[in-house]
């Protein structure tokens, strides 16, 4: 457990205001970026079958929860950790066409998680997938869609500021694009986390591309699974890579906070690719790999936005649990209570 509470921080907004503030802010972004990416709302599942190869893996080493069926012979679900798989089979299902995409609010479990500032045993966020075209699949493609998400974060903290006149909008007005591989070269005495922290600092809102794939050097910046996200493509800029981290430097923990992880989907080629580069082609053995290998999955671009975290970071919070109920360990709960900043 780490905990970290600035000197003589106080929240912007008593606790009985703070549930207003969120339910203002979550509709509004979501209705932002509905708009931004053509996106309609629909229902998603808290879990799916353990042996469908739907779940996301992450970094690959967190467990799941799990439990047995009882009306289905003991079969086992998993709670998800993120619907990036399912939300691109919806999008078969669904017909929805280049242009077009859903979203939904996502509810995860992640037990495995080290607790501290930013992150909970509970994650919210709002899951997202696009229809595109073949052709969409490159790096001015996804820079688009990385703008308009941003242009949707700039308008919720618009409509924050309007709301509650103190708390001061802080975003540039333009994200900036840089390359893992980029970052390594400028600091390659640095781990990944220090430089994402300079490049949060110096420019206050940044998106790093190529994230999960090889570096010059050998290294990755940090692992994502082989079979949503395509970290492996060649790009024209002699780089690899389309997806990639939306990070913006929050002032209040003078720290980085990740906002959104996200990118364009992997096609078969790139899928098999990347099952090769990690050992996983065992999972073609799985219905979504194999419909997914055999071309049956629309071209798509997706990628989850951290609810509380957006909420924490707009609202100056300095604990995502100031924003989030969930469970805490008792000394950080004892620790957060004795400066003032109550857990739900």
């Amino acid at each position: 457990m780490n905990l970290y509470l600035p000197p003589d921080y106080r929240p912007m907004l008593p606790t009985e205001g703070m549930e207003d503030a969120i339910k203002l802010l979550k509709q509004t972004f979501q209705a932002e970026l509905a708009e931004a990416l053509s996106l309609r709302r629909v229902t998603a599942p808290l879990f799916v079958f353990a042996d469908s190869g739907l779940n996301d893996n992450l970094n690959g080493v967190e467990r799941p929860v799990s439990f047995p069926i009882k009306d289905m012979g003991d079969r086992r679900a998993e709670v998800v950790h993120s619907l990036a798989k399912w939300k691109r089979m919806k999008l078969a299902a669904y017909r929805i066409p280049p242009g077009q995409g859903l979203y939904t609010d996502m509810n995860a479990i992640r037990a495995d998680e080290e607790l501290d500032n930013i992150h909970s045993l509970y994650v919210d966020q709002w899951d997202w997938e696009r229809t595109i075209r073949p052709e969409d699949r490159t790096v001015e493609f996804l820079s688009d869609i990385v703008r308009r998400i941003y242009g949707a974060l700039l308008a919720t903290e618009a409509v924050t500021h309007r709301t509650f006149p103190h708390i001061p909008p802080t975003l540039p007005r333009e994200i900036t694009f840089v390359h893992a591989e980029e970052l390594r070269a400028e600091f390659p005495d640095l781990s990944p986390k220090e430089r994402e922290r300079e490049a949060a600092r110096r420019y206050g809102a940044v998106f790093i591309r190529g994230i999960g794939g090889p570096l010059a050097d050998g290294s990755r910046h940090d692992g994502r699974a082989p079979d949503y996200d395509d970290w492996s493509a060649p790009t024209p800029d002699g780089l690899h890579g389309l997806n990639g981290d939306i990070l913006v430097w929050n002032a209040v923990l003078d720290a980085p906070l990740e906002l959104s992880s996200m990118g364009i989907r992997v096609d078969p080629a790139a899928l098999l690719r990347q099952l090769e580069m990690t050992g996983c082609m065992d999972r073609l053995a799985l219905p979504f790999h194999r419909a997914l290998a055999a071309g049956e999955m629309p071209p798509a671009v997706g990628g989850g936005i951290g609810q509380s975290r957006l909420c924490m970071y707009l609202l100056r919070c300095a604990h995502i649990g100031e924003v989030q109920a969930a469970l805490w360990p008792e000394v950080m709960v004892a620790r957060c209570a004795e400066a003032g900043v109550t857990l739900r």
